[in-house]
């Protein structure tokens, strides 16, 4: 387990982006933390890492955004509206999780468990600090 302070949206931004260069087909990043303690900031990077040219926004309303113009192609889930195991099912949201891309998972705790069958499992909570501060806790698992 890994434990990152962001003193600002441009380092948690900037971790994002280290974490984009690294990725490999089929990573699954599972995210928590309250409402605006920077998990899009943080997909932000990982999109300029892997090379995206779209602009990343949060997927609250759609469920799902897909960006497709970097090295890997990357999927930003969000379960924040989704109540239910069945919500999620009947949304399609699973097959996200088993693609050649990167796939991003806002609320992860609402998926089963977080039992995600990926090749790299990296669950991630965003903590608030302070206004500016983030705790930034991660732990991989996987091959």
């Amino acid at each position: 387990m890994a434990t990152f302070i962001s003193h600002s949206p441009a380092e948690t931004e900037k971790l994002g982006e280290t974490w984009g260069r690294e990725a490999q087909p089929g990573w699954v990043i599972g995210l928590s933390g309250d409402l605006g303690a920077g998990k899009t900031q943080l997909v932000k990077g990982l999109a300029r890492g892997l090379g995206a040219t779209e602009r990343v926004h949060s997927p609250t309303f759609a469920l799902v955004n897909e960006y497709l113009t970097g090295r890997l192609p990357l999927f930003h889930l969000d379960l924040y509206r989704l109540e239910t195991q069945e919500q999620i099912h009947a949304a399609g949201l699973e097959e996200f999780l088993r693609t050649r891309g990167v796939t991003v998972v806002e609320w992860i705790e609402k998926m089963a468990a977080a039992q995600v069958p990926a090749p790299r499992f990296r669950r991630v909570n965003i903590e608030t600090v302070s206004e500016t501060e983030r705790r930034i806790i991660y732990d991989d698992s996987g091959a």
